[in-house]
């Protein structure tokens, strides 16, 4: 296993920055990695944890399950949908208040492929590709909270 983490302080409140991740089904809106968004069914009983969204990323399509989730702080998923030689690839955000209205959000990238000495190499190559992913997530959002006239 091997995660890797990036992180972007964002002029905006926790509880605004918290209010956009929450809105599962509308990542597309301000991740310009994703295409397409939606909530594909939510949890057991109509509850957050077990909730899924499809995501379209180009040609590729995904399941982002949601494990995770502690408002205002913390939203986890795994994301379904990888080559099976993928065991687990979890994403997992974390809002933190720095003072004069900015947060600092994290996004931990964690890639699981399996014990052995190769596969762990191969996770943290797999977690360097991702954190470029996680980048341009981290600027999306950040473009999204702060020039709120886009």
């Amino acid at each position: 296993m091997a995660d890797i983490h990036r992180s972007r302080t964002i002029a905006a409140p926790v509880g605004e920055i918290w209010d956009v991740l929450a809105d599962f089904g509308s990542v597309s809106s301000w991740a310009p990695n994703a295409d397409h968004s939606c909530i594909m069914f939510s949890g057991p009983g109509d509850g957050v944890l077990g909730t899924a969204r499809r995501i379209q990323v180009k040609r590729d399509t995904l399941v982002e399950r949601i494990t995770e989730f502690t408002p205002p702080r913390v939203l986890a998923y795994d994301i379904e949908g990888l080559p099976n030689r993928l065991r687990r690839v979890t994403m997992r955000w974390t809002l933190g208040e720095t003072g004069a209205g900015a947060t600092l959000v994290t996004l931990t990238s964690t890639v699981e492929i399996g014990p052995g000495p190769g596969e762990k190499l191969a996770a943290r190559v797999l977690c360097r590709v991702v954190a470029r992913q996680s980048d341009s997530m981290l600027a999306g959002l950040a473009q999204r909270m702060e020039n709120v006239n886009v």
